[in-house]
Protein backbone atom coordinates (compact mmCIF):
# COMPACT_ATOMS: atom_id res chain seq x y z
CA UNK A 1 0.00 0.00 0.00
CA UNK A 2 1.47 3.23 -0.96
CA UNK A 3 1.82 4.86 2.25
CA UNK A 4 2.46 8.21 3.54
CA UNK A 5 6.04 8.05 4.46
CA UNK A 6 6.82 4.69 3.22
CA UNK A 7 4.73 4.75 0.17
CA UNK A 8 2.75 1.80 -0.87
CA UNK A 9 2.51 -0.36 2.06
CA UNK A 10 4.30 2.06 4.07
CA UNK A 11 3.17 5.54 4.00
CA UNK A 12 3.95 6.83 0.63
CA UNK A 13 4.81 10.43 1.31
CA UNK A 14 5.41 10.46 4.98
CA UNK A 15 3.15 13.37 5.44
CA UNK A 16 3.46 14.66 8.98
CA UNK A 17 -0.24 14.56 9.71
CA UNK A 18 -0.97 11.34 7.92
CA UNK A 19 -1.64 9.31 10.96
CA UNK A 20 -2.27 5.67 10.65
CA UNK A 21 -5.78 4.90 9.64
CA UNK A 22 -8.24 5.84 12.24
CA UNK A 23 -9.66 2.47 12.88
CA UNK A 24 -6.45 1.10 14.22
CA UNK A 25 -7.49 -0.45 17.46
CA UNK A 26 -6.09 1.06 20.65
CA UNK A 27 -3.18 -1.33 20.73
CA UNK A 28 -2.50 -0.43 17.13
CA UNK A 29 -1.48 3.05 18.09
CA UNK A 30 1.40 3.64 20.37
CA UNK A 31 3.49 6.64 21.04
CA UNK A 32 7.17 6.65 21.77
CA UNK A 33 8.63 6.95 25.14
CA UNK A 34 10.33 9.88 23.86
CA UNK A 35 10.21 13.12 25.46
CA UNK A 36 11.18 15.33 22.71
CA UNK A 37 10.79 13.27 19.61
CA UNK A 38 9.07 10.45 18.05
CA UNK A 39 8.26 10.72 14.48
CA UNK A 40 5.54 8.58 13.05
CA UNK A 41 4.39 7.60 9.66
CA UNK A 42 1.08 6.46 8.55
CA UNK A 43 -0.38 4.70 5.76
CA UNK A 44 -0.78 7.12 2.98
CA UNK A 45 -4.31 8.19 3.92
CA UNK A 46 -6.57 9.54 1.27
CA UNK A 47 -8.31 11.91 3.64
CA UNK A 48 -7.95 13.39 7.11
CA UNK A 49 -7.42 10.63 9.63
CA UNK A 50 -10.45 9.86 11.70
CA UNK A 51 -8.18 9.37 14.66
CA UNK A 52 -4.84 11.14 14.88
CA UNK A 53 -1.73 9.25 15.93
CA UNK A 54 -1.69 8.34 19.58
CA UNK A 55 -0.19 11.09 21.68
CA UNK A 56 3.06 10.42 23.42
CA UNK A 57 2.94 9.18 26.95
CA UNK A 58 -0.63 8.06 26.69
CA UNK A 59 -2.22 11.24 25.50
CA UNK A 60 -5.75 10.72 24.21
CA UNK A 61 -5.90 9.22 20.75
CA UNK A 62 -8.33 11.89 19.66
CA UNK A 63 -11.36 13.85 20.83
CA UNK A 64 -12.94 11.64 23.39
CA UNK A 65 -10.62 8.82 22.37
CA UNK A 66 -8.92 6.39 24.72
CA UNK A 67 -5.50 7.01 26.09
CA UNK A 68 -2.91 5.38 23.93
CA UNK A 69 0.57 4.01 24.13
CA UNK A 70 3.76 5.88 24.09
CA UNK A 71 7.01 5.61 22.32
CA UNK A 72 10.01 4.52 24.25
CA UNK A 73 11.34 7.91 23.41
CA UNK A 74 14.30 9.46 24.95
CA UNK A 75 14.03 11.01 28.35
CA UNK A 76 15.14 14.59 27.88
CA UNK A 77 18.46 15.53 29.37
CA UNK A 78 17.79 18.00 32.20
CA UNK A 79 20.44 20.51 31.18
CA UNK A 80 19.70 20.72 27.49
CA UNK A 81 17.17 23.11 25.95
CA UNK A 82 13.90 21.66 24.79
CA UNK A 83 10.56 22.55 23.31
CA UNK A 84 8.88 20.15 25.67
CA UNK A 85 10.15 17.21 27.61
CA UNK A 86 10.54 15.20 30.73
CA UNK A 87 13.05 17.42 32.43
CA UNK A 88 10.64 18.15 35.25
CA UNK A 89 9.88 14.50 35.63
CA UNK A 90 13.53 13.52 35.79
CA UNK A 91 14.17 16.30 38.26
CA UNK A 92 11.30 15.04 40.38
CA UNK A 93 12.79 11.56 40.39
CA UNK A 94 16.16 12.91 41.47
CA UNK A 95 14.63 15.05 44.18
CA UNK A 96 12.67 12.10 45.50
CA UNK A 97 15.85 10.07 45.66
CA UNK A 98 17.66 12.79 47.55
CA UNK A 99 14.80 13.22 49.98
CA UNK A 100 14.60 9.48 50.58
CA UNK A 101 18.34 9.44 51.18
CA UNK A 102 18.03 12.24 53.69
CA UNK A 103 15.22 10.54 55.51
CA UNK A 104 17.08 7.25 55.56
CA UNK A 105 20.17 8.92 56.96
CA UNK A 106 18.18 10.66 59.66
CA UNK A 107 16.44 7.50 60.73
CA UNK A 108 19.73 5.63 60.76
CA UNK A 109 21.30 8.21 63.07
CA UNK A 110 18.25 8.25 65.34
CA UNK A 111 18.25 4.47 65.65
CA UNK A 112 21.97 4.38 66.37
CA UNK A 113 21.57 7.01 69.03
CA UNK A 114 18.68 5.17 70.68
CA UNK A 115 20.46 1.80 70.63
CA UNK A 116 23.87 3.02 71.77
CA UNK A 117 24.82 1.20 74.94
CA UNK A 118 21.41 -0.45 75.26
CA UNK A 119 22.62 -3.92 74.43
CA UNK A 120 23.51 -5.88 71.31
CA UNK A 121 21.74 -8.08 68.82
CA UNK A 122 23.30 -10.94 66.89
CA UNK A 123 22.10 -11.36 63.28
CA UNK A 124 22.83 -14.51 61.34
CA UNK A 125 23.43 -14.05 57.62
CA UNK A 126 22.24 -16.75 55.22
CA UNK A 127 25.15 -17.94 53.09
CA UNK A 128 28.31 -16.03 52.35
CA UNK A 129 27.44 -12.35 51.70
CA UNK A 130 30.68 -11.95 49.74
CA UNK A 131 29.85 -14.69 47.28
CA UNK A 132 28.42 -12.79 44.30
CA UNK A 133 28.93 -15.50 41.72
CA UNK A 134 25.92 -16.17 39.50
CA UNK A 135 25.23 -18.72 36.80
CA UNK A 136 25.95 -17.36 33.32
CA UNK A 137 22.40 -18.12 32.19
CA UNK A 138 20.75 -16.45 35.21
CA UNK A 139 19.31 -12.95 34.93
CA UNK A 140 22.21 -11.64 36.99
CA UNK A 141 24.70 -13.48 34.80
CA UNK A 142 23.15 -12.17 31.58
CA UNK A 143 22.99 -8.64 32.98
CA UNK A 144 26.63 -8.75 34.01
CA UNK A 145 27.66 -9.87 30.54
CA UNK A 146 25.36 -7.49 28.62
CA UNK A 147 25.60 -4.22 30.53
CA UNK A 148 29.11 -3.36 29.21
CA UNK A 149 27.66 -3.41 25.68
CA UNK A 150 24.73 -1.09 26.39
CA UNK A 151 25.11 2.68 26.19
CA UNK A 152 23.10 5.66 27.36
CA UNK A 153 22.63 8.08 24.48
CA UNK A 154 22.27 11.82 24.94
CA UNK A 155 21.05 13.76 21.92
CA UNK A 156 20.63 17.51 21.88
CA UNK A 157 19.72 20.07 19.25
CA UNK A 158 18.96 23.77 19.16
CA UNK A 159 15.49 23.36 20.66
CA UNK A 160 15.29 19.97 22.29
CA UNK A 161 17.27 17.17 23.85
CA UNK A 162 16.69 13.66 25.04
CA UNK A 163 18.16 10.58 26.62
CA UNK A 164 17.72 7.06 25.35
CA UNK A 165 19.55 3.78 25.02
CA UNK A 166 21.50 1.86 22.40
CA UNK A 167 23.73 -1.19 22.18
CA UNK A 168 26.96 -2.18 20.45
CA UNK A 169 26.19 -3.69 17.06
CA UNK A 170 29.69 -4.41 15.75
CA UNK A 171 33.40 -3.89 16.36
CA UNK A 172 33.44 -0.92 13.99
CA UNK A 173 31.71 1.25 16.58
CA UNK A 174 28.16 1.10 15.25
CA UNK A 175 25.41 1.46 17.85
CA UNK A 176 21.85 0.33 17.12
CA UNK A 177 19.02 2.39 18.61
CA UNK A 178 15.66 4.06 17.83
CA UNK A 179 15.31 6.88 15.35
CA UNK A 180 13.37 8.98 17.83
CA UNK A 181 16.25 8.71 20.32
CA UNK A 182 18.76 10.43 18.04
CA UNK A 183 16.34 12.70 16.16
CA UNK A 184 17.06 15.80 18.32
CA UNK A 185 20.70 15.71 17.14
CA UNK A 186 19.99 14.74 13.54
CA UNK A 187 20.54 18.21 12.08
CA UNK A 188 23.89 19.30 13.42
CA UNK A 189 23.18 18.64 17.09
CA UNK A 190 25.35 16.91 19.69
CA UNK A 191 25.33 13.17 20.20
CA UNK A 192 27.16 11.21 22.90
CA UNK A 193 27.13 7.62 24.14
CA UNK A 194 28.19 6.62 27.65
CA UNK A 195 29.12 3.06 28.65
CA UNK A 196 28.45 1.46 32.03
CA UNK A 197 32.10 2.01 33.01
CA UNK A 198 31.62 5.75 32.62
CA UNK A 199 33.52 6.15 29.32
CA UNK A 200 31.79 8.65 27.07
CA UNK A 201 32.26 9.05 23.33
CA UNK A 202 30.99 11.53 20.82
CA UNK A 203 29.00 9.95 18.02
CA UNK A 204 27.59 10.73 14.61
CA UNK A 205 24.43 9.59 12.87
CA UNK A 206 25.10 7.00 10.17
CA UNK A 207 21.49 6.65 9.06
CA UNK A 208 17.91 6.94 10.27
CA UNK A 209 14.69 5.18 9.29
CA UNK A 210 11.68 7.01 10.65
CA UNK A 211 9.16 4.52 9.34
CA UNK A 212 10.88 1.64 11.10
CA UNK A 213 11.98 3.83 14.06
CA UNK A 214 15.50 2.44 13.71
CA UNK A 215 18.77 4.38 13.64
CA UNK A 216 22.48 3.60 13.55
CA UNK A 217 25.10 5.89 15.04
CA UNK A 218 28.88 5.47 15.12
CA UNK A 219 31.21 6.21 18.00
CA UNK A 220 34.22 8.46 17.43
CA UNK A 221 37.68 7.57 18.68
CA UNK A 222 36.81 4.18 20.10
CA UNK A 223 39.07 1.15 19.74
CA UNK A 224 37.62 -2.18 18.51
CA UNK A 225 39.17 -3.79 21.58
CA UNK A 226 36.85 -1.73 23.76
CA UNK A 227 33.73 -3.03 22.03
CA UNK A 228 31.82 -6.25 22.62
CA UNK A 229 28.82 -6.53 20.30
CA UNK A 230 25.73 -8.09 21.83
CA UNK A 231 24.76 -11.47 20.41
CA UNK A 232 21.84 -11.12 18.01
CA UNK A 233 19.08 -13.70 18.25
CA UNK A 234 16.30 -14.76 15.87
CA UNK A 235 13.00 -13.00 16.49
CA UNK A 236 11.19 -15.48 14.24
CA UNK A 237 11.89 -18.18 16.82
CA UNK A 238 10.42 -16.20 19.72
CA UNK A 239 7.34 -17.70 21.38
CA UNK A 240 4.72 -16.24 23.67
CA UNK A 241 5.75 -16.99 27.24
CA UNK A 242 9.51 -16.80 26.60
CA UNK A 243 11.48 -14.92 29.24
CA UNK A 244 12.68 -11.40 28.42
CA UNK A 245 15.23 -9.01 29.89
CA UNK A 246 15.17 -5.30 29.07
CA UNK A 247 18.15 -3.01 29.64
CA UNK A 248 18.07 0.77 29.37
CA UNK A 249 18.02 4.16 31.03
CA UNK A 250 14.42 4.72 32.16
CA UNK A 251 13.96 8.33 33.24
CA UNK A 252 17.71 8.76 32.86
CA UNK A 253 18.60 5.93 35.25
CA UNK A 254 21.31 4.19 33.21
CA UNK A 255 21.98 0.47 33.43
CA UNK A 256 18.51 -0.46 34.64
CA UNK A 257 17.60 -4.13 34.16
CA UNK A 258 14.01 -5.42 34.20
CA UNK A 259 12.51 -8.80 33.39
CA UNK A 260 9.29 -10.23 32.05
CA UNK A 261 7.96 -12.49 29.34
CA UNK A 262 6.88 -12.22 25.72
CA UNK A 263 3.19 -11.51 26.18
CA UNK A 264 2.22 -11.35 22.49
CA UNK A 265 3.71 -11.42 19.01
CA UNK A 266 2.99 -9.57 15.76
CA UNK A 267 1.23 -6.78 17.62
CA UNK A 268 0.43 -4.06 15.04
CA UNK A 269 1.69 -0.77 16.44
CA UNK A 270 1.55 2.73 14.98
CA UNK A 271 3.81 4.98 17.04
CA UNK A 272 3.46 8.74 17.17
CA UNK A 273 4.51 11.67 19.31
CA UNK A 274 1.25 13.51 18.70
CA UNK A 275 3.11 16.54 17.40
CA UNK A 276 2.35 16.10 13.73
CA UNK A 277 5.47 14.07 13.04
CA UNK A 278 5.52 11.06 10.80
CA UNK A 279 4.40 7.77 12.28
CA UNK A 280 6.37 4.58 12.70
CA UNK A 281 4.89 1.12 12.21
CA UNK A 282 5.91 -2.21 13.57
CA UNK A 283 4.64 -5.74 13.94
CA UNK A 284 5.93 -5.73 17.48
CA UNK A 285 7.04 -8.15 20.14
CA UNK A 286 4.94 -7.33 23.20
CA UNK A 287 6.47 -7.76 26.65
CA UNK A 288 5.50 -7.07 30.23
CA UNK A 289 9.09 -6.28 31.23
CA UNK A 290 9.04 -2.79 32.72
CA UNK A 291 9.89 -0.29 29.96
CA UNK A 292 9.72 3.45 30.55
CA UNK A 293 10.76 6.71 28.85
CA UNK A 294 14.50 6.41 28.31
CA UNK A 295 14.43 2.66 27.62
CA UNK A 296 13.96 3.47 23.94
CA UNK A 297 16.58 1.95 21.72
CA UNK A 298 17.71 -0.52 24.37
CA UNK A 299 17.91 -4.28 23.83
CA UNK A 300 15.22 -6.77 24.66
CA UNK A 301 17.07 -10.00 25.41
CA UNK A 302 15.98 -13.61 25.60
CA UNK A 303 16.94 -16.11 28.31
CA UNK A 304 20.24 -16.78 26.53
CA UNK A 305 21.24 -13.12 26.51
CA UNK A 306 20.69 -12.63 22.75
CA UNK A 307 18.90 -9.55 21.40
CA UNK A 308 15.43 -10.36 20.08
CA UNK A 309 14.13 -6.79 19.79
CA UNK A 310 14.71 -3.07 20.24
CA UNK A 311 12.49 -1.53 22.91
CA UNK A 312 10.54 1.26 21.28
CA UNK A 313 7.12 1.96 22.76
CA UNK A 314 4.79 1.48 25.69
CA UNK A 315 1.05 1.58 26.18
CA UNK A 316 0.06 4.13 28.79
CA UNK A 317 -3.21 4.89 30.54
CA UNK A 318 -2.08 8.34 31.63
CA UNK A 319 -2.67 11.64 29.88
CA UNK A 320 -0.12 13.95 28.38
CA UNK A 321 -0.39 17.66 29.09
CA UNK A 322 3.15 18.45 28.00
CA UNK A 323 4.49 18.60 31.54
CA UNK A 324 4.45 14.98 32.60
CA UNK A 325 4.63 11.49 31.18
CA UNK A 326 3.29 8.17 32.27
CA UNK A 327 5.27 5.08 33.04
CA UNK A 328 4.97 1.38 32.33
CA UNK A 329 1.69 -0.46 32.78
CA UNK A 330 3.19 -3.75 31.67
CA UNK A 331 2.60 -3.29 27.94
CA UNK A 332 5.87 -2.66 26.16
CA UNK A 333 6.63 -3.09 22.47
CA UNK A 334 9.88 -3.95 20.73
CA UNK A 335 10.89 -3.91 17.07
CA UNK A 336 11.75 -7.51 16.07
CA UNK A 337 15.52 -7.79 15.71
CA UNK A 338 15.28 -9.60 12.36
CA UNK A 339 13.70 -6.50 10.88
CA UNK A 340 15.94 -4.07 12.78
CA UNK A 341 19.08 -5.91 11.68
CA UNK A 342 18.02 -5.74 8.03
CA UNK A 343 17.33 -2.02 8.33
CA UNK A 344 20.63 -1.44 10.15
CA UNK A 345 22.57 -3.15 7.38
CA UNK A 346 20.94 -0.90 4.78
CA UNK A 347 21.69 2.19 6.86
CA UNK A 348 25.33 1.23 7.35
CA UNK A 349 25.73 0.42 3.67
CA UNK A 350 23.93 3.40 2.10
CA UNK A 351 22.75 5.68 4.91
CA UNK A 352 19.16 5.23 3.72
CA UNK A 353 16.35 2.87 4.67
CA UNK A 354 14.65 0.70 2.05
CA UNK A 355 10.93 0.04 2.35
CA UNK A 356 9.00 -2.74 0.60
CA UNK A 357 5.83 -1.37 -1.04
CA UNK A 358 2.76 -2.70 -2.80
CA UNK A 359 1.90 0.56 -4.52
CA UNK A 360 -1.40 1.73 -3.03
CA UNK A 361 -2.69 4.48 -0.75
CA UNK A 362 -5.14 3.58 2.01
CA UNK A 363 -8.35 5.31 2.96
CA UNK A 364 -7.86 6.67 6.49
CA UNK A 365 -11.57 7.39 6.90
CA UNK A 366 -12.50 3.74 6.48
CA UNK A 367 -13.51 2.13 9.78
CA UNK A 368 -14.44 -1.38 8.74
CA UNK A 369 -12.41 -4.56 8.88
CA UNK A 370 -9.33 -4.69 6.71
CA UNK A 371 -7.46 -1.90 4.94
CA UNK A 372 -9.31 -0.13 2.14
CA UNK A 373 -7.47 1.16 -0.89
CA UNK A 374 -8.37 4.81 -1.36
CA UNK A 375 -10.42 6.01 -4.28
CA UNK A 376 -9.09 8.23 -7.00
CA UNK A 377 -6.76 8.00 -9.97
CA UNK A 378 -3.57 8.00 -7.88
CA UNK A 379 -4.70 5.51 -5.22
CA UNK A 380 -3.05 2.63 -7.06
CA UNK A 381 0.40 3.34 -8.48
CA UNK A 382 0.51 2.85 -12.21
CA UNK A 383 2.73 -0.10 -13.03
CA UNK A 384 3.18 -0.87 -9.34
CA UNK A 385 2.96 -4.29 -7.66
CA UNK A 386 -0.72 -3.96 -6.73
CA UNK A 387 -1.84 -2.85 -10.19
CA UNK A 388 0.11 -5.64 -11.84
CA UNK A 389 -1.60 -8.11 -9.50
CA UNK A 390 -5.03 -6.79 -10.44
CA UNK A 391 -5.94 -4.74 -7.34
CA UNK A 392 -8.02 -1.62 -7.87
CA UNK A 393 -9.09 1.52 -6.09
CA UNK A 394 -11.72 0.72 -3.44
CA UNK A 395 -10.62 -2.89 -2.86
CA UNK A 396 -10.44 -3.95 0.78
CA UNK A 397 -7.37 -5.99 1.73
CA UNK A 398 -8.28 -8.54 4.42
CA UNK A 399 -5.27 -10.84 4.49
CA UNK A 400 -1.55 -10.50 3.76
CA UNK A 401 0.01 -13.90 3.36
CA UNK A 402 -1.12 -15.75 6.52
CA UNK A 403 -1.88 -12.62 8.57
CA UNK A 404 -5.43 -11.35 8.92
CA UNK A 405 -5.50 -7.62 8.19
CA UNK A 406 -7.84 -5.79 10.57
CA UNK A 407 -6.52 -2.27 9.97
CA UNK A 408 -4.12 -0.24 7.86
CA UNK A 409 -1.38 -0.25 10.56
CA UNK A 410 -1.55 -4.05 10.56
CA UNK A 411 -1.11 -4.11 6.79
CA UNK A 412 1.82 -1.70 6.84
CA UNK A 413 3.53 -3.47 9.72
CA UNK A 414 3.23 -6.82 7.95
CA UNK A 415 4.47 -5.48 4.62
CA UNK A 416 7.54 -4.07 6.35
CA UNK A 417 8.38 -7.47 7.78
CA UNK A 418 9.25 -8.50 4.23
CA UNK A 419 11.87 -7.40 1.73
CA UNK A 420 11.54 -5.91 -1.75
CA UNK A 421 11.35 -8.62 -4.39
CA UNK A 422 9.52 -11.15 -2.21
CA UNK A 423 6.28 -12.65 -3.49
CA UNK A 424 3.24 -12.44 -1.20
CA UNK A 425 -0.38 -13.49 -1.42
CA UNK A 426 -2.97 -10.78 -0.86
CA UNK A 427 -6.62 -11.55 -0.12
CA UNK A 428 -9.11 -8.76 -0.80
CA UNK A 429 -12.80 -8.13 -1.36
CA UNK A 430 -14.41 -6.30 -4.25
CA UNK A 431 -18.16 -5.86 -4.63
CA UNK A 432 -18.71 -8.38 -1.85
CA UNK A 433 -16.60 -11.08 -3.49
CA UNK A 434 -13.34 -12.39 -2.04
CA UNK A 435 -10.34 -12.68 -4.33
CA UNK A 436 -6.69 -13.60 -3.97
CA UNK A 437 -3.70 -12.28 -5.88
CA UNK A 438 0.04 -12.88 -5.75
CA UNK A 439 2.25 -9.83 -6.08
CA UNK A 440 5.95 -9.05 -5.95
CA UNK A 441 6.89 -6.33 -3.49
CA UNK A 442 8.45 -3.20 -4.89
CA UNK A 443 10.75 -0.82 -3.00
CA UNK A 444 11.19 2.78 -1.99
CA UNK A 445 14.43 4.25 -0.72
CA UNK A 446 14.54 6.89 1.97
CA UNK A 447 11.91 8.44 4.20
CA UNK A 448 11.01 11.33 1.94
CA UNK A 449 8.32 11.11 -0.70
CA UNK A 450 9.39 9.61 -3.97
Amino acid sequence: MAAAPPPHAAPHHAAPHHAAPHHAAPPHAVAHHAAPHAGPYTAHPAGPPAVPPTQPFGAPAGPGGPAGPVWGDPVPAPAAPRKRGNGGLIAAVLVAALVAGGIGGGIGFWAADRNDGSGSTTISAAGNPKDLSRAADSVAGIARQSLPSVVTIEASGSQESGTGTGFVYDKEGHILTNNHVVAPAADGGKLTATFSNGKKYEAEVVGRAQGYDVAVIKLKGVSPDELTPLAVGDSDKVAVGDSTIAIGAPFGLSGTVTTGIVSALHRPIASSDGEGSNASYMSAIQTDASINPGNSGGPLLNSEGAVIGINSAIQSTGSNDGTSQSGSVGLGFAIPIDQARRVAQDLIKTGQPIYPVIGVSVDSSYNGEGAKIATGPSAVTAGGPAEKAGLRSGDIITKFDDTVVDSSPTLIGEIWQHQPGEKVDVTYTRDGQTRTATLTLGERKGDSAS
